[in-house]
């Protein structure tokens, strides 16, 4: 029944209930999932990523997860290490009969696994980095604009990570992409389709319990973990903004004003992206966020079974 796809992909924009709805699809195939977010890969970034924990617990069955709480705070981890480490654990997963499911919101991330990108590891470029010192994200990001190659730009928030994108555009200038290989995977994907007005209403509501469960706190020990500030910047959203405001560079209602729109502006971004993937050629099938869990998770089998 299962065979027909080699994987279940859902994606759906920030705080539209896809890890719950992957969680519970996991539960009633009893398999387990692989995280495609860029940022719940580092550890006691808790908070400020929504890693939703309590999600992977399902009317007392544990869904096993990957690619959550994998490398320490500070470290620049990348696309590249992301296809390694998901085609492990996919691999792993195939081989004990499981039908992985992918669940997450980073556009490039979740493309670059379903169309099978062939990327490289890229290295520093100090000449590059000083030739793009002192320009402003604007500016930037015009010039990330001027190449060819597909980027993803919804977690391009900050002038550190444009000039780490514009970095690897220029590296894959010079370089055979094409040398490494990835398996073509054939998944159903499942997109979560939220209206807008409830989206934005429970991007604010989740900002606020977020807040109130210690997210400020959060940024704070991490901080006296001896991160730098400029490195918890730049991994933009919250930590831009909470970093901002522990550091004392804006108030707390600057801080959270400023938050919140960017993260409305990052849930439009993301599903502007998923809306690009369809005219990439992806298949999207959208699911009503709105109705209850077990009508999706049915919805969701009989795609499968159909």
């Amino acid at each position: 029944m299962l065979m027909k796809y080699d994987m279940i992909t859902i994606l759906g924009p920030t705080a539209s209930g896809k890890t719950s709805l992957a969680a519970a699809l996991a539960a009633c195939l009893k398999t387990e999932i692989i995280s495609g977010d860029s940022r719940q890969v580092y550890r006691r970034m808790d908070l400020g990523t929504g890693k939703d924990l309590d999600d992977y617990q399902v009317e007392g069955y544990h869904v096993p997860f990957h690619l959550i709480d994998i490398v320490e705070p500070g470290y620049k981890y990348n696309v590249f290490e992301y296809q390694r480490d998901f085609l492990q654990a996919y691999q792993d997963m195939r081989k004990r009969g499981l039908l992985p499911i992918l669940c997450g919101g980073t556009g490039m991330y979740l493309e670059s696994v379903l169309k099978g990108y062939r990327l490289l590891p890229v290295p520093e470029n100090p000449e590059l980095r000083a030739k793009l010192a002192g320009k402003s994200l604007a500016e930037l990001t015009a010039i990330l604009a001027t190449y060819k190659k597909l980027h993803n730009s919804t977690d391009v928030d900050t002038a550190k990570r444009a000039v780490r994108a514009i970095e690897i555009e220029e590296y894959y200038l010079t370089q055979d992409a094409e040398a490494r290989s990835f398996p073509s995977i054939n998944s159903l994907i499942v997109g979560i389709d939220i209206d807008r007005e409830l989206r934005r209403a429970k991007i604010s509501c989740r900002l606020k319990e977020r807040l109130e469960k210690g997210m400020v706190d959060e940024v704070r020990r991490l901080l006296d973990e001896g991160i730098p500030p400029e490195d918890l910047i730049y991994y933009g959203l919250e930590y831009k903004f909470l970093t901002l405001y522990v550091i004392g560079q804006l108030s707390y209602d600057e801080m959270f004003r400023g938050l919140e729109t960017a993260i409305h502006q990052f849930a439009k971004r993301q599903m502007t992206w998923f809306r690009g993937m369809e005219r990439r050629g992806f298949s999207i099938h959208w699911i009503d966020a709105a109705l209850p869990m077990d009508v999706k998770v049915n919805e969701i089998m009989g795609l499968i079974q159909n």
